[in-house]
């Protein structure tokens, strides 16, 4: 079959038609990282009824444990589906082994490393070719922190992304033991006679995470740990980006909270940026949890209306400006 791309070899698995909505899985080889077996699943979404119509494109990326499905339902349900119904060309990738994605030989040493240096530069530069713009980026959770880590290692910039939104995102969150060295050699000791962490044993997803994430977090987190790897501080990166950034977080967030996903917004260097925690406090319905505030009712009447108005202008402020809310589906 002939490539659908003039970078590197991708064949389209799958068109489908769901509703008003259509659905095209395009399955990326790009070649570029040590493991040549790695294979990318980008799903994009647009009306069905105006194929050739392509708007501004939105890349979203999921988090750990999860697949294409927490950005749209197969009733088509979702930010994704809410956006492409609002004219935006929105483009899903499923990270390696999860969803359409093929489980590459070296699954279990796979980490946000790997995706930030190799993935996220062969699916910006596929969205960019197909759509002939450069794509806005919204991750969730862990998809958020590999498009920081993308950003702050300078493995994604201005040529490939307009915007960046990070919902429930942060670094900063210390579990203390493993500050102690020998607890976290213990911890690693165990860690490393497995290869994945189940989604559904531990009740966090449909998906299984390679072991070797969790080993890259528990480095960071260690004693003089860092948000990076060998070859560069991320951390510090960040700094040097010049990016619009939407920071969010949700006041019912136990796991990423709020004062964390703040002190990640803090350390990026744009010019243009803006925070916002869906809180009641801060006026909104009620204090959004971590999934809650994108996959909801709430979230679809409350914080699908601001990523539209986040989208279509960057630049315009939405801190300070009451949620427009909408009635939900």
């Amino acid at each position: 079959m002939q490539s659908s791309s003039d970078l590197f070899p991708v064949a389209l698995i799958s068109a489908e038609r769901r509703g008003d909505l259509s659905e095209d899985a395009y399955r990326l080889k790009p070649g570029n990282s040590p493991d040549g077996t790695v294979e990318l699943v980008l799903t994009r979404l647009g009306l069905a009824d105006a194929p050739q119509s392509r708007g501004v494109p939105v890349v979203l990326l999921h988090g750990s444990f999860s697949n294409r499905r927490f950005w749209y339902s197969p009733k088509g349900i979702g930010l994704g589906a809410y956006l492409a119904r609002q004219g935006f060309d929105v483009w899903i990738p499923e990270m390696r082994g999860h969803g359409l994605s093929r489980r590459n030989q070296n699954y279990a040493k796979n980490r946000v490393a790997d995706y930030a240096r190799y993935d996220l530069p062969a699916i910006a530069a596929f969205v960019c070719e197909q759509s002939g713009q450069v794509p806005h980026w919204i991750g969730h959770s862990l998809g958020g922190i590999t498009l920081a880590a993308a950003l702050g290692g300078q493995y994604l910039g201005a040529p490939a992304v307009a915007s960046v939104a990070l919902f429930g995102c942060q670094v900063s969150r210390a579990w203390w033991p493993l500050k102690i060295p020998l607890v976290e050699w213990g911890a690693r000791f165990i860690l490393k006679r497995f290869s994945r962490l189940s989604g559904t044993r531990l009740k966090r997803g449909p998906e299984d995470e390679p072991i070797g994430l969790a080993l890259e977090t528990m480095r960071w987190h260690g004693l003089f740990g860092r948000f990076g790897d060998a070859e560069g501080d991320w951390w510090a990166g960040l700094a040097e980006v010049g990016v619009p950034l939407l920071a969010v977080s949700a006041a019912g967030d136990y796991q990423d909270p709020d004062w964390a996903c703040r002190k990640l917004y803090e350390q990026v260097g744009s010019e243009h940026r803006q925070y916002l925690c869906l809180g009641r406090k801060q006026g909104f319905g009620g204090d959004f949890g971590h999934v809650e505030m994108l996959v909801s009712k709430a979230a679809q009447a409350e914080v699908w209306p601001l990523v539209q108005r986040w989208l279509r202008d960057p630049l315009a402020p939405l801190v300070g400006s009451p949620p427009q809310v909408i009635a939900a589906l």
